[in-house]
């Protein structure tokens, strides 16, 4: 860090290095091959002359991200205090990389982890890669929502006191939808059985920043969490934070496992986004997300008031599975309209052009953040009560939930290497899926490798190709087979 300027949570090293860099002219012949945009003259009037001018390779006086000593290391140590960490990482492979990184820090071959199974896929693509066993706890669904929940505390501590063995415990802060669990009692009961906890806070970066807002997994002691500050902390997309707090885990170590797998080409794109919106929310993120929520509970009040939708909020807290909810996050029970959420979400998109975040069965989600206007928010309430007026349905059967109970046959490792075969999708009840589905987004797997193909499983699948949700995961993309364990 220069001498000129100390470093406070007001000043962007990344930014200011940049800034730097270009105001020097240097002539550049290394890569990228583009030489600050001269060489994409179409790319350049798209992005802009400003944005390639700064599209650079590691070097000196912009450090590296393997190996950060300067100016890198300055932007992750103002990370690291502005989330109340010990240590914070840049990362440019999106949150799935700061996943698999927390579970790869503290887990090896065999070893065992406690984990929801409402996570990620690359929670369990990280079980994959490493040969980690999972023990899950069933999250809880909401009996009107159909929604999956947050664990419940007491089966977490059951579940520790069953398996002490686990190197883990996993969690979700909050979940797509905004239930937040008891995450200060459950890091407690994992550090009283010896094990890591470790938080997935990729829709939770306003927790750092806000205020009236669940608390952060870093201020009640977790071990790691991994923050998508491009999901409401306004970064580029693909950009997030790993933070963690010393002690029962080695920072240094950390980074070596992030390098096992992250680029040695890292974006300073997405680098600065990181540090500028960290400046942004930690000078003014308080005033920031206050009105973030006041637009929240305005939409939520006005959708409430059409009929028949049913924006939920902390009403639905029982202090079991659901402990806190996360305002922010706009979820819509839509089923008493007659429309699945996935269905609402196609005409949103193609009849009015707006685009949440997604839609599954009975819900839908519009996320509300930094960057949401009071005209945007009339623009989906209007929408909404005209969809309503023009769509509604009265008596249909729809699917009531979107949380599908596994039946674990086989490791996720053993499974996904395991020789196989390819069986049509209808026909494949009985059968030990090799590979995952998983509507998308929100990425939850609906199958994953080693579990057993359910009715319940094949119905919910079938059932949403048949409601227009994206499907993925197998590698017949139309979804018509399925790749099976021999």
């Amino acid at each position: 860090m220069s001498e000129e300027k100390k470093l406070t949570q007001h000043t962007a090293p990344l930014l200011d290095a940049l800034e730097a860099y270009r105001a020097r002219r240097v002539v550049p012949f290394d890569v990228p091959g583009h030489k600050q945009g001269r060489g994409t003259p179409e790319l350049t009037a798209f992005l802009g002359k400003q944005c390639l001018s700064v599209d650079v390779n590691s070097m000196k006086p912009l450090d590296n991200l393997s190996h950060p000593t300067s100016v890198i290391r300055d932007a992750e140590t103002l990370a690291a205090e502005a989330c109340g960490a010990d240590a914070a990482f840049l990362m440019v492979g999106g949150t799935t990389s700061s996943v698999q990184a927390m579970i790869m820090s503290v887990c090896k071959r065999g070893d065992a982890i406690i984990i929801p199974r409402n996570v990620h896929k690359s929670a369990i693509n990280a079980l994959i890669l490493c040969g980690i066993t999972p023990i899950y706890v069933d999250p809880g669904t909401h009996p009107e929502l159909g929604i999956s929940l947050g664990m419940d505390a007491k089966n977490v501590e059951k579940t520790i006191a069953a398996h002490p063995e686990a190197k883990a415990v996993f969690m979700n802060n909050p979940t797509y939808y905004g239930v937040c669990p008891d995450v200060r009692r459950i890091v407690a009961a994992a550090h009283k059985a010896g094990m890591a906890a470790l938080v997935d806070e990729a829709h939770g970066t306003h927790f750092y920043f806000g205020e009236n807002l669940p608390c952060s997994a870093m201020s009640v002691g977790a071990d790691m969490a991994c923050i998508s500050m491009h999901k409401t902390g306004g970064s580029l997309t693909q950009s997030s934070l790993l933070v963690m707090k010393k002690g029962r885990i080695d920072p240094e170590y950390v980074r070596t496992i992030i390098n096992l797998t992250q680029t040695t080409s890292a974006s300073y794109l997405l680098m600065s986004s990181i540090d500028i919106a960290r400046k942004a929310l930690a000078t003014e993120g308080k005033e920031t997300f206050r009105k973030v929520c006041d637009l929240a509970q305005y939409a939520r009040d006005e959708i409430n008031g059409i009929g028949d939708y049913y924006a939920f909020s902390k009403e639905i807290v029982n202090g079991r599975d659901v402990c806190d909810f996360d305002v922010t996050k706009l979820s819509i029970h839509t089923l008493k309209i007659g429309l699945a959420g996935v269905e609402v979400y196609d005409i949103l998109r193609d009849d009015y052009g707006i685009q949440i975040e997604f839609g599954d069965m009975g819900n839908m989600l519009a996320i509300i953040s930094v960057g949401d206007t009071h005209y945007n928010i009339e623009r989906l309430v209007s929408s909404l009560s005209e969809i309503k007026r023009l769509h509604s349905k009265e008596g249909i059967a729809l699917w009531d939930h979107e949380y599908v109970a596994p039946v674990v046959k086989l490791s996720p490792q053993d499974a996904f290497y395991a020789e196989r075969r390819v069986v049509p999708l209808k026909d494949s009840v009985g059968e030990i899926s090799s590979e995952f589905v998983m509507c998308y987004p929100p990425g939850i797997p609906i199958l994953a490798p080693g579990e057993l193909v359910t009715r319940e499983a094949l119905d919910y699948i079938l059932y949403a190709k048949d409601k227009g949700s994206l499907l993925m995961g197998p590698q017949d993309m139309a979804l018509e087979n399925l790749g099976v364990v021999k």
